[in-house]
């Protein structure tokens, strides 16, 4: 069997390697030099604490384990089962965290409550002051700018396997047959398009003007060395409002009670921070859904998760020396992990993780693979 696969991010490049794993002839093409879209603007998290729970968190669940199996054949990827830590103050955050441990998959997720010695116990870098903070020991994390060049990497070692760099596919020409701006035409059995944040061109004419996904625009940054470890991924308390696993009650008196911060609000901020394999810190991260998005970063929300973490860590951080915005595709019906469609005769479009995509990637690509009959 021949797959073509179009795109080289995170989704693109799973798919690859499960048409590989099954044996398969593939040729992946991108449209740039290297995929320079989310996949690498992201944290590298491998995100299981805030699913929501059902096919989300069965989703991450698995894509868990790829992960870990990957990053055991791929050491380049930088799989670590770091954990997280999301530190709480106050009655209100720390009755949502008393509520993420009562669920029924918390052992799933690897929750518990831990009191600010135990935290410190797992990640001393933690200075600041917190009543309790959340584990969730099942988040793990690879490293974002380099994870794709690294599974690319191991699928050049097979003939079976070609990449074209430098060419956009403009047309379906027949069944799994595309053809690309250079003019040369790919025949498979199957096609799949993993196009991420690029809706338009062919994607808009192949699944028409209503396709149930949505553009999102972020904001990050990331440090110089630490100086020190940062042993778990850190989280605060404003991811709560953000990730679907934490709805409740509980919940709903910390939004009505404890509102978030003006500027958080208004950039539907919460904190992230995952360490680099070169001691920086990536920070994040903003939300923004209304179109066009702007051209420029703002300064506001740098300063607003600058204090965050200083009071986390009980320090001044190091310089900032990248800061930047992406953008990704996100299935507009939050129920869904990502928008697969068949758009024409042997060709499937495979987008919509929104957040979620370099956390699920493996598992989307195993699902396609399965639907697929590869």
């Amino acid at each position: 069997m021949r797959v073509t696969v179009v795109g080289a991010g995170v989704v693109g490049t799973m798919h690859a390697w499960q048409a590989r794993e099954r044996g398969h002839e593939v040729v992946q093409i991108e449209r740039e030099a290297e995929a320079r879209g989310a996949s690498l603007r992201n944290f590298g998290q491998i995100w299981v604490s805030g699913r929501a729970g059902g096919a989300e968190l069965e989703t991450a669940l698995r894509a868990r384990e790829l992960w870990e199996e990957i990053g055991g054949r791929v050491p380049a990827l930088g799989f670590r089962s770091n954990g997280s830590l999301t530190p709480v103050r106050g009655a209100y955050e720390l009755a949502v965290a008393e509520a993420a441990v009562a669920r029924e998959d918390a052992a799933a997720r690897g929750h518990k409550l831990l009191t600010p010695a135990e935290a410190r116990a797992l990640n001393p870098a933690l200075r600041g002051d917190f009543d309790a903070a959340l584990h969730c020991e099942r988040d793990a994390a690879v490293e974002p700018r380099t994870a794709q060049l690294a599974l690319r990497a191991e699928l050049l070692k097979s003939p079976d396997y070609t990449f074209l760099p430098g060419r956009e596919v403009r047309e379906v020409t027949g069944p799994g047959t595309v053809r690309d701006d250079h003019g040369d035409v790919h025949h498979a059995d199957a096609v799949v398009l993993c196009t991420g944040a690029w809706l338009g061109g062919l994607v808009r004419e192949l699944a028409g003007p209503d396709l149930p996904v949505r553009r999102v625009r972020l904001q990050m940054m990331q440090t110089d060395p630490l100086g020190e470890p940062l042993p778990t991924s850190v989280a605060d308390a404003d991811s709560f409002r953000y990730y679907p696993a934490y709805a409740s009650p509980a919940l709903d008196e910390l939004n009505a009670r404890s509102p978030q911060p003006e500027t958080a609000a208004a950039h539907r901020m919460q904190l992230l921070m995952v360490q680099r394999a070169d001691g920086g810190l990536t920070i994040g991260d903003t939300h923004e859904y209304e179109h066009p998005f702007p051209f420029d970063t703002v300064e506001e929300p740098y300063e607003h998760l600058t204090g965050v973490v200083e009071a986390l860590l009980g320090r001044p951080l190091p310089r900032i020396r990248h800061r930047w915005a992406g953008v990704y595709a996100q299935c507009t019906d939050p129920t869904r992990v990502v928008h697969r469609q068949q758009v024409a005769d042997g060709v499937w479009l495979v987008t919509g993780p929104g957040g979620r995509g370099m956390t699920c990637s493996p598992a989307t690509a195993e699902t396609t693979a399965d639907e697929l009959g590869w």
